[in-house]
């Protein structure tokens, strides 16, 4: 899981709803791992890296956009196509993020965290049952779902969505699923009241790099934001 806390396992109805914070004294990172990974799961693992740059670092997003696909290609490779440096780059930003996030709330009595951006609605399509959807894919449908209702409160422009679209489908990550429905989507926020002491605490982008958590999303803006997706040309 890289850098953080969370011990989780899975029973038998449910993945990763049992655990316990549990800080390690290290954390090995071996980078050339990466290399040993099919093209699916590096771009599985974007997933979770363009969450952290849509919530925190503009500097990160314009690697990704600029070097992302280029990266997936290559699996961390140095390559002629990606100048030294880059890849290093946007592991150590993200680990930095990270450790920001999570190191002065370790035992998240802070529960509005940018860091849950992409974690309301992927948790239940995740849990379908036969789908076939990895962790960092579901953040990222999640992700621009989050995306749409942020466009529709009038917190980003469409130039910031399709911006981020681009960017997503450049590092072959899926931007829908047949399964977000209004049904999973709306069980999502019941989903999260519950596991965030009372409020929804749902992180929407205000721009590339900075968020807000929101909790009064209504089931009437799930349905126009599942609306709107429909518009774009997702690639499943």
């Amino acid at each position: 899981n890289g850098v953080d806390y969370c011990c989780c396992v899975t029973d038998e109805t449910y993945k990763n709803r049992i655990g316990s914070f549990y800080a390690p004294s290290s954390c090995l990172l071996d980078n050339s791992f990466i290399a040993t990974q099919d093209r699916r799961n590096i771009s599985n693992g974007f997933g979770e890296i363009m969450k952290l740059a849509l919530v925190r670092s503009s500097d990160l997003f314009a690697l990704l956009e600029t070097h992302g696909a280029a990266l997936v290609e290559s699996r961390f490779a140095k390559t002629a196509s990606v100048p030294d440096g880059v890849s290093d780059r946007i592991i150590d930003l993200s680990i930095q993020i990270m450790l920001e996030e999570l190191g002065p709330n370790l035992w998240e009595k802070k529960l509005d965290r940018c860091v849950d951006y992409g974690h309301t609605f992927s948790k239940l399509l995740e849990m379908v049952p036969g789908a076939d959807i990895m962790h960092g894919e579901a953040v990222n449908v999640d992700g621009f779902f989050c995306c749409i209702i942020s466009y529709l409160r009038g917190y980003i422009t469409i130039e910031t969505v399709n911006r981020v679209f681009a960017c997503m489908q450049s590092l072959s990550l899926p931007t829908n699923s047949v399964d977000l429905t209004s049904t999973l989507a709306r069980q999502s926020c019941k989903d999260a009241i519950e596991h965030r002491h009372g409020e929804q605490r749902i992180p929407l982008i205000t721009d590339i790099g900075e968020s807000i958590c929101v909790s009064d999303i209504s089931p009437e803006e799930l349905d126009r934001a599942l609306e709107m997706m429909k518009k774009f040309d997702h690639k499943m």
